[in-house]
Order: C-alpha cells, then structure tokens, then sequence
C-alpha cells in the first residue's frame, strides 16, 4: 500500500473514532436519564391502612412532605414512622439533638397532620430489610392489610421488593408512593453531574445487586 493509501487509512480511523466519541457524549446523558428513571416505581394499593414514611435523614423533609400530602388526600388514617437511631443537629429550643424520626413527625404537625394520627414504630431500623420487617410485624400485630410506603423516589424499586419480599405470606398487600425528585434529590437528567447524585442513583444498584443476593 502506498503511502496515500496509508494517510487515508489513517484519516478514516480517525473519522471513525471521532464520530464513537460524538455518539458516547450525545447518548450519555440519556443512557444517565434511562438509569435513573429504571429506579422509580410507583405501586397503587386501594384505602390503605396507614402511610410508612421510611427512615432517611438526609430526604427526610421531602418524605414527611410527600407523606402530610397524601394524609391530606385522605389517602390513608395514619402515618407510621420508623426510628433509625440518628440524630439531628441541635435544637436550641429543645436543648437537645432530636432523632430524625422526632424531626419528621414535627414536620407532619406543621403540615397539617393531627399529633394523634402518627405513630412510631418500636425498634431500631437498621437497614432497609431490617426495616420491613418492623414494619410488617407492627402491621400484623395492630391487623393493618394495606400499606402504602413514603420513600424516595430513587430508592422506591428496592424499597417495594424488600418489603414485598419481608411480608410474603403475611396478608399485607404493599404499595409505594414517593415524591418527584428533584427535591431533596437531583433530577434524573442532571443527577451524574453531582457526587450526590452518584451516591443516590449509581450507589442504588450496588444495594439492589446487595439485597437480591442476600434476601
């Protein structure tokens, strides 16, 4: 081959490579979109019993939000709350760190929520499984059939398959609800051009592989 030959050769691998790269950076942020949005899944449960706001300090204002919005509906009696052991900052008019759990039922308050209508579940939830099971022994004992579930929306595809897997046989039907992100969390578009947002989104399949493989 001479070496005209070889010069084009070269320039077509060259078009060749730029042309990858242009569709890599032009589909990145869809292929971003398409993993984000595969994690949010919402499930309709008629007349529940009662909302489950699950534990999450950090997406706290967004759940009990979400939560004192569906209360307001008249979607559900009661709201449930789990107790995750953590503290928040200081409360200067408590003189104390209140635990988030406190956090959130003051905001349901301030929102409209009777102090009468929230409940707190007894025990310490220690992981999102650990959780279910709280909240399905607590549903069992008090004869509460349908609930529906408060979370994040990121984390709503692994919070509905764990706590359908912990309440198999039970009798408790579970849906899940959860607030659009962009909140307290990055949007599905944008949510890779923050750390944040890889903790939330990309850290989300490395628990969902975890949990399917342990339980």
């Amino acid at each position: 081959m001479n070496s005209t030959g070889i010069s084009n050769k070269k320039a077509t691998h060259r078009r060749r490579f730029l042309i990858i790269v242009v569709v890599m950076f032009a589909g990145a942020p869809i292929c971003a979109w398409l993993a984000a949005r595969a994690l949010i899944v919402k499930a309709e449960v008629p007349s529940p019993d009662a909302i489950v706001i699950l534990s999450g300090s950090s997406t706290y204002i967004e759940r009990a939000g979400w939560a004192a919005q569906l209360y307001g509906e008249g979607r559900a009696p009661l709201i449930l709350l789990t107790d995750d052991g953590l503290i928040g900052g200081w409360d200067h008019r408590e003189d104390r760190n209140p635990h988030y759990y406190e956090m959130t039922a003051k905001r349901l308050q301030q929102q409209g929520v009777p102090k009468d209508r929230i409940q707190v579940i007894p025990g310490l939830a220690l992981g999102t499984y650990e959780e279910s099971l709280l909240i399905r022994d607590y549903a069992s004992a008090h004869n509460l059939k349908k609930i529906l579930i408060v979370t994040s929306a990121y984390h709503s595809r692994r919070d509905l398959w764990s706590m359908r897997r912990a309440c198999e046989g039970s009798g408790i039907e579970v849906g899940i609800d959860s607030p659009p992100p962009g909140w307290q969390t990055p949007t599905p578009g944008l949510w890779w051009a923050h750390r944040w947002g890889w903790k939330v989104v990309g850290g989300e399949y490395v628990k969902m592989i975890y949990y399917w493989t342990k339980y």
